[in-house]
């Protein structure tokens, strides 16, 4: 009877006795038993492939693998002089219970910088740990690790379906694949879409809201869009794009449109009982024959606006708020301002022929170059400082 010691592929410890006998395939279901693997072949110490049982004899020291090539358990010897770093010993990797076998150049050429030629650079600088079979133990999920390990082997880049890597070579610290993936990710994103938003995709999404519900179009972009005669009451506009739009008698009861650009619309005849459009830019816009006036006692606020050249002629304004709003060459002929705020606001060469200005606020606000002509009621000094 024949006895052998058997070890696991590339490791010189926790080695078995056992008995031989039979045929190869006995011995390898023994390894298999005693080692705790699905043992497929056996070398010797040199690497040698034992294929016939006749060929180990009594005492030999064998190492049994899973279909791996041999790895010479005396790797942990120091690389001769002159081939310090340059590493071509081959090592086994752990990776969440998959086995990867690469030489140590591999992990350490392509990207020196890298977390992976750290660890394999120096031996046993990081102290990794190694499991019963010798192999470098890396908590890392083997399918996102094996295309990082074929990219540092050939420097191509393959990728299955549904995986994505970034985060995975930002970890390992791979600067070049860092940079390949990202502007892959870029590339592969489509475009975004700023393009307006038309009539009839509003009106399908007006048609599609429950009446009680607030509907929300912050920061959409209407710009050039016909929205006349909508009924468009109490919805959110704020710092949306309503540029060159044609809002004229739409229903924009108690909207938002705070900080919007209404720059060149026309809302002339629109309904702006209680709308909010403090901030807003409306410079160049037509509001002709608007209603502002709620009977309920809702005043408008345009505080802050940007109204430069507007033209609201005839419009209805009781107890606006335009505190601090810019009306420079505004046109304002015929519009009942009474008891509007107008305080601090930019009132130069603005038309204010025949407008009722009756108990309205005007302290502070500059009306150098103003048209005050038939207007319905005297401007009294207490009403205006400047």
């Amino acid at each position: 009877m024949r006895r052998v010691t058997l070890f696991l592929n590339g490791s010189p410890k926790n080695g078995k006795v056992v008995a031989v006998y039979g045929t190869l395939s006995d011995l390898l279901s023994v390894a298999s038993s005693k080692l705790g693997i699905k043992a497929t072949s056996v070398y010797n110490g040199k690497g040698g492939l034992i294929d016939d049982i006749a060929l180990i004899r009594d005492d030999d020291v064998l190492f049994v693998c899973e279909g791996e090539p041999f790895i010479d358990p005396q790797t942990d010897s120091k690389p001769p002089e002159g081939l310090l770093g340059f590493h071509t010993d081959w090592l086994t990797l752990n990776v969440g219970g998959r086995y990867f076998t690469t030489t140590r150049s591999t992990l350490v050429n392509k990207e020196p910088d890298s977390m992976l030629a750290h660890m394999f650079k120096d031996k046993g600088v990081w102290g990794n740990k190694q499991d019963h079979r010798g192999a470098f133990l890396i908590d890392r999920s083997p399918e996102y690790f094996e295309p990082i390990l074929n990219y540092l082997r050939h420097g191509q880049l393959i990728v299955n379906d549904g995986i994505n890597l970034l985060e995975e070579a930002r970890f390992f610290g791979i600067d070049s694949l860092i940079e390949h993936l990202e502007v892959a990710i870029k590339n592969s994103q489509p475009p975004e879409d700023h393009s307006p938003i038309s009539r009839k995709e509003f009106v399908r999404f007006l048609l599609a809201t429950p009446t009680k519900s607030e509907l929300r179009c912050q920061g959409l972009n209407f710009s050039g869009a016909d929205l006349s005669r909508l009924d468009l009451r109490y919805i959110n506009f704020k710092m949306a794009n309503l540029s060159r739009c044609n809002l004229a008698h739409a229903n924009l009861c108690c909207a938002n449109l705070e900080r919007a650009d209404l720059s060149g619309s026309v809302l002339d005849c629109a309904n702006l009982q209680g709308v909010k459009m403090l901030c807003s830019n409306a410079e160049g816009a037509s509001l002709k024959l608007c209603n502002f006036e709620d009977p309920s006692g809702l005043k408008a606020n345009l505080e802050g606006a940007n109204l430069k050249g507007v033209d609201m002629e005839g419009s209805q304004m009781t107890g606006i708020n335009l505190r601090v709003a810019t009306l420079k060459n505004a046109k304002l002929k015929n519009c009942n301002l009474r008891g509007a705020t107008l305080a601090g606001t930019d009132l130069e060469n603005c038309d204010l022929s025949g407008c009722d200005l009756q108990e309205a606020n005007l302290r502070g606000s500059n009306v150098k170059g103003a048209i005050f002509e038939e207007m319905l009621t005297p401007l009294h000094m207490s009403q205006s400082v400047r």
